[in-house]
C-alpha cells in the first residue's frame, strides 16, 4: 500500500506547535447553545464504558444528545437506554434479539420508537448515522471495527476506547483519519493521558511516553503459581471495574501490548519510545518525558467517567462535580520495571507490531479466543500466551490494504486459535 504514516501523524500534532495554538482554537467547533447539542452514537451502549459514557452526557445536561446505540444482548439495559435518552437509532447482535427488542418496546409503551437494527448492517447504521457529531467507539472486540473506520472516512469526531480498531486495522484508520482531517480522541486512561501531557509540549520535543500499568493481580505472585490461578482469581482487578475480557487482559497485560501499539499509531512514535512502567496505585495514568529530561504526567482517580468527559468536551475542560482526587488516601507512588518473564504478552505484542502486516490482527484475535476459552476453563491461564504465541508463528506476514485484509487475517487467526485451544486441551487431558 507504501502509505507514508509519519506525515500523517505530524499533521496531526501541528497543533501542538505553540504558534499554532490560537489557530487551532480558532478552528474548533463552537461550543454548542442550549439547544444546539453535540449528538452522540455509542457503539458497544450496554458496556462498561458505554454506561459511563451516559452517565458524563448525564452528568452535562444541555450539551448532548443520543441519535445512536449499538449493543449487543443486554436488552434490559438497552431498553432503560432507550427510555431516558430516545436514540433515534438502536442495534442489537442478532435478529432474534432485535425482534425481542421490539416487542419489549411496545409492551412498555415506549411513545418514541426507535428504528432497530441488528448484526453487522445495525452497528453500521448506529456509527454512521447522518446526525451523529461524535461516535464513541466502545464495543468489546472487532465488532465495532468496521463502523468505527466507516465513521472516520465521513469525517465524524471518534472518540476511540475500542483498543481492537487500531491494533488490527492502524493503518488504514490512521490514513482514513488524515484524508479526513480528523483526530482520534483516545477513551482509555493511558493514552487519554498523554494526550493531556502532550498538549505542554511538540512532536519534536518528546523523548518517549510511558504507559503505565497496575500489574493486575498476579503482580507478585510466584512464577511458578501462575500455572495454577483460577479465573476467579484473574477477574479480580485490584483497582479497576470493567469487562471480563479487559480484565483478564489486564492480568496478562496483554491490554498493555495492545496500549503500546495504539500509541505507536495515535501519537506516532517509534517503538522504542514507548515503554511501560508497573504503577500499582494506577493514580498516574501516563507520562510523557520530554528531550531535556522534564517529564509531564497526568494523575486522576481510577473512574473513567474523567477521560470519557475530556474526550467528549475537548478541546474544552468542563468543570465536574462527578470525580475528584482524593489526595488524603495518596500516600506513596510505587513504579517497578513490566517483566516479560512474568507478562510474555508484552513480548508477544512487541513483535507483532515490529513484524506488521496482518500479525497485529491476529494478535488481537487469537488473544479473544484465548481469553474466552480460560473464561469456560477450557484453557489454563498460561494457555493464553501459549496459543497466541502459536499463531503469531503460524499467520504469514502478508500485507493489510484494505478492510477485507483485515477481517479476513482476523478470521483465520480465529480459526488457528480454535484449534490451538483444542490441542492445548487434548494434550492436557491426556496428561492428567
Amino acid at each position: 500500500m507504501g502509505i507514508d504514516l509519519r506525515a500523517s501523524v505530524v499533521d496531526q500534532w501541528a497543533w501542538l506547535r505553540p504558534a499554532k495554538w490560537a489557530e487551532k482554537r480558532e478552528r474548533a467547533p463552537a461550543l454548542p447553545k442550549k439547544d444546539s447539542l453535540k449528538q452522540l452514537a455509542i457503539l458497544g451502549s450496554t458496556g462498561s464504558i458505554g454506561r459511563q459514557c451516559l452517565s458524563v452526557v448525564e452528568a452535562l445536561p444541555g450539551r448532548f444528545g443520543v441519535v445512536a446505540l449499538a449493543a449487543g444482548g443486554n436488552l434490559e439495559e438497552l431498553i432503560s437506554q432507550i427510555e431516558r435518552h430516545q436514540p433515534e437509532v438502536v442495534s442489537v447482535g442478532d435478529a432474534g434479539r432485535a425482534d425481542e427488542l421490539s416487542r419489549m418496546l411496545r409492551e412498555k409503551g415506549i411513545a418514541r420508537f426507535p428504528e432497530i437494527h441488528h448484526g453487522r448492517e445495525g452497528m453500521l447504521a448506529a456509527g454512521t448515522h447522518a446526525k451523529a457529531d461524535i461516535v464513541v467507539s466502545a464495543a468489546v472486540g472487532v465488532v465495532g471495527l468496521e463502523a468505527t473506520y466507516e465513521a472516520v472516512k465521513l469525517g465524524k469526531t471518534v472518540a476511540l476506547s475500542n483498543k481492537e480498531v487500531l491494533v488490527a486495522a492502524g493503518e488504514l484508520v490512521m490514513a482514513a483519519a488524515k484524508k479526513a482531517g480528523r483526530e482520534l480522541l483516545p477513551v482509555d486512561s493511558e493514552h487519554n493521558a498523554v494526550h493531556q501531557c502532550l498538549r505542554g509540549g511538540t512532536h519534536g520535543e518528546v523523548r518517549r511516553l510511558v504507559l503505565t500499568a497496575s500489574g493486575g493481580p498476579f503482580r507478585k505472585t510466584p512464577l511458578a503459581a501462575l500455572a495454577n490461578v483460577t479465573t476467579e482469581q484473574a477477574l479480580a482487578h485490584p483497582n479497576w471495574r470493567m469487562g471480563n475480557r479487559i480484565t483478564i487482559d489486564s492480568a496478562t497485560m496483554m491490554n498493555k501490548g495492545f496500549e503500546i501499539i495504539e500509541a505507536h499509531w495515535l501519537f506516532g512514535m517509534r517503538p522504542d519510545q514507548i515503554d511501560v512502567v508497573v504503577h500499582p496505585q494506577s493514580t498516574i495514568h501516563s507520562m510523557v518525558e520530554f528531550v531535556d529530561g522534564s517529564v509531564l504526567a497526568q494523575l486522576g482517580p481510577t473512574d473513567m467517567r474523567m477521560p470519557i468527559q475530556y474526550a467528549l468536551t475537548y478541546p474544552e475542560r468542563v468543570a465536574s462535580k462527578e470525580v475528584a482526587l482524593d489526595w488524603s488516601k495518596l500516600k506513596r507512588l510505587d513504579f517497578a520495571k513490566a517483566s516479560t518473564r512474568r507478562f510474555p504478552c508484552l513480548r508477544l505484542a512487541r513483535e507483532a507490531m515490529k513484524k506488521g502486516g496482518a500479525l497485529p490482527c491476529a494478535l488481537n484475535a487469537a488473544d479473544e479466543i484465548a481469553v474466552a476459552a480460560f473464561l469456560q476453563r477450557r484453557l489454563p491461564f498460561l494457555g493464553i500466551p501459549e496459543v497466541i504465541e502459536r499463531v503469531l508463528g503460524r499467520t504469514p506476514r502478508v500485507r493489510i490494504e484494505k478492510m477485507e485484509d483485515v477481517l479476513a487475517a482476523d478470521a483465520e487467526a480465529r480459526r488457528m486459535a480454535r484449534e490451538e485451544v483444542e490441542r492445548l486441551a487434548v494434550t492436557a487431558a491426556a496428561a492428567s
